[in-house]
């Protein structure tokens, strides 16, 4: 019988296991939930099949809107609202002084990329303040890898197959 509302905890501890154990599951056509480690797992992503993330894209127009915003204020400020003659520099046109303008178009770049990003992040994470934890078990924050996998058929076959995988914990859940 199968339902949907169930899920199965596997829990390793041991990432090297965890990852032998995502490559098998995958190949054993189970659909894996999540993964909760305590660390970053380098390369769990691709062994769970996640498609590459495009936030480098969002960082790069972040970055662009940053340096077309402190373009557009020099230019205002500088040369048209209130030109200056500051050291001899003339204010006739913004070629003339964007040498001295790098620093500002660097910083708003920065400041533009870093700070939409992280709004960004937590926009994509759903990582809202004062949000509940959602983390299944709390060995997870310290020194196990807890696997969840989509209960799909027999349950007594799918806990011993996690077994095998050498999950040193394997529960089935009903998820709400």
């Amino acid at each position: 019988m199968s339902t949907t509302n169930k899920v199965l905890h596997a829990i390793y501890n041991d990432d090297d296991v965890l990852m032998d154990a995502v490559k098998k599951t995958r190949a054993a056509h189970h659909h894996i939930e999540e993964v909760f480690t305590p660390f970053p797992v380098h390369g769990l992503d691709k062994a769970m099949g996640i498609a590459p993330t495009r936030l480098a894209i969002c960082a790069f127009i972040y970055g662009c809107t940053g340096l077309s915003v402190a373009t557009w204020m020099m230019n205002n400020i500088m040369i048209s609202d209130w030109p200056q003659d500051i050291g001899g520099k003339p204010s006739f046109s913004y070629i003339q002084n964007m040498p001295a303008f790098v620093p500002v178009m660097f910083e708003m770049t920065v400041f533009f990329a870093a700070h939409l990003m992280v709004i960004t992040f937590y926009m994509r994470s759903r990582l809202w303040p004062f949000k509940a934890a959602e983390n299944p078990d709390v060995r997870t924050t310290d020194d196990h890898f807890l696997m969840e996998v989509a209960v799909k058929g027999d349950e007594s076959e799918m806990v011993s197959f996690f077994e095998k995988t050498g999950a040193v914990e394997v529960k089935v859940i009903e998820k709400h």
